[in-house]
């Protein structure tokens, strides 16, 4: 669904990013105006943000454009989210006290619409007290603060302060619309293969890209939740605003679920866990043997789900199953045997390694088939069905 963004840009060596930032919006069929504050020209001229909107670029609270000649108001009013990327100290410190004195201050006290902040500034500045202060009171006033990331900075010092990367803050643009139905719940998932060495070079794991795992975090994330997402070997990048955790083999991944489970609401095991490994890890290569093939001997990897739906403060938990064959049948014996309230199924060859999915839930009330959607759009639905449960449950 097409949006309108209005990006306000102030003066940080940041701003450069927010012309790639511009250009993903624009790119995606979103429409994208820009305004600057003055010390932002002298970084980036008004004419790129332009020529990558296409839309004229405010710069001053007078200017006479609008028939109205007024800017502050009339370019709030057509825009559905308003982010200030980059964000600098002084200009969190303006929306903090709730000061008019430029456009952009100007436009977030008269806006209509949701605002959205991204902070990029010097490691001692994001820290300074006074700043923080202001952090928490735009929080407290419903303010939304993407970031900062931690990492080198221009001044060539490392620490908290730079701003978000621009497809970062285009992922999170995106659960800016979504309602947040699991606002105050806390998710743990498992997602990707995993990967059980035999030797230095060789292991037993599968196909799973982890695509699914991750739209699911982000799902829940846009949703409101609080996530945790613990990740087997993927190419996938971490999902910006959920605490990851990155493990290789079964009995790793299930350390570090028990290890996080405390306090959580909700339990998605989306990740493709190999049932075995071997028996026995060999330190080095395993050679050739001309005079006949090596015998590899298997031990049965621990069931994650299983292990935790059976647990006295279990949470709600939600499992996977990608069959290749009788893909209700199993599932349903799979939801049944493990006492899941809620499984998702489909066929391992359609949805391993695949942009999009074709699921079937089962829960107590039945079969809900949805239609084949990219795996974003599945694992919304997913979210959707999960916080219908919850809410049901907690009226009984």
């Amino acid at each position: 669904m097409a949006r309108s963004y209005l990006i306000g840009v102030t003066g940080g060596i940041a701003a450069y990013k927010s012309c790639e930032l511009v250009r993903l919006l624009v790119k995606a069929g979103h429409q994208v105006r820009v305004v600057m504050s003055e010390a932002a020209t002298h970084f980036i001229s008004p004419t790129t943000f332009q020529a990558l909107s296409g839309h004229p670029v405010f710069t001053d609270v007078w200017d006479a454009r609008p028939e109205n000649a007024m800017a502050h108001i009339e370019l709030s009013r057509q825009a559905d989210v308003f982010l200030i990327a980059p964000a600098t100290a002084d200009c969190l410190a303006r929306l903090a006290q709730g000061r008019c004195d430029d456009l952009i201050s100007t436009l977030a006290a008269a806006r209509t619409c949701p605002l959205v902040v991204a902070p990029a500034m010097n490691r001692q500045m994001w820290e300074n007290p006074p700043n923080q202060r202001n952090v928490q009171q735009l929080r407290a006033d419903g303010v939304q603060v993407f970031g900062p990331a931690h990492g080198e900075q221009a001044c060539g010092e490392v620490g908290d302060g730079r701003m978000l990367e621009a497809a970062q803050l285009f992922d999170l643009l995106q659960g800016c619309h979504q309602p947040k139905i699991l606002a105050g719940k806390k998710v743990l998932l498992t997602a990707g293969p995993t990967f059980e060495p035999i030797d230095p070079v060789r292991g037993i794991t599968n196909i799973s890209s982890g695509k699914m795992g991750y739209a699911l975090a982000r799902a829940c994330r846009d949703a409101g939740a609080e996530v945790t997402l613990v990740s087997g070997p993927t190419a996938l990048t971490e999902p910006v605003g959920v605490h990851t955790l990155a493990v290789r083999q079964a009995r790793e991944m299930l350390a570090a679920v028990e290890q996080s489970l405390s306090g959580q609401d909700v339990f998605i095991s989306v990740a493709a866990v190999a049932d075995y490994r071997p028996a026995e890890y060999h330190e080095h290569k395993i050679k050739k043997q001309h005079e006949g093939v090596p015998t590899l001997s298997l031990l049965e990897n621990p069931d994650i789900l299983a292990t935790i739906a059976a647990r006295a403060d279990a949470p709600f938990c939600v499992g996977f199953a990608a069959e290749s064959r009788n893909v209700l049948e199993f599932a349903e014996a799979k939801r049944q045997r493990k006492k899941l309230p809620l499984l998702v199924a489909n066929l391992a060859q359609a949805a391993m390694g695949a942009d999009d999915n074709e699921i079937v839930l089962l829960d107590d009330a039945g079969q809900h088939p949805m239609p084949r959607m990219e795996k974003s759009a599945v694992a919304w639905a997913i979210v959707q069905h999960i916080a219908q449960m919850l809410a049901t449950a907690s009226q009984h």
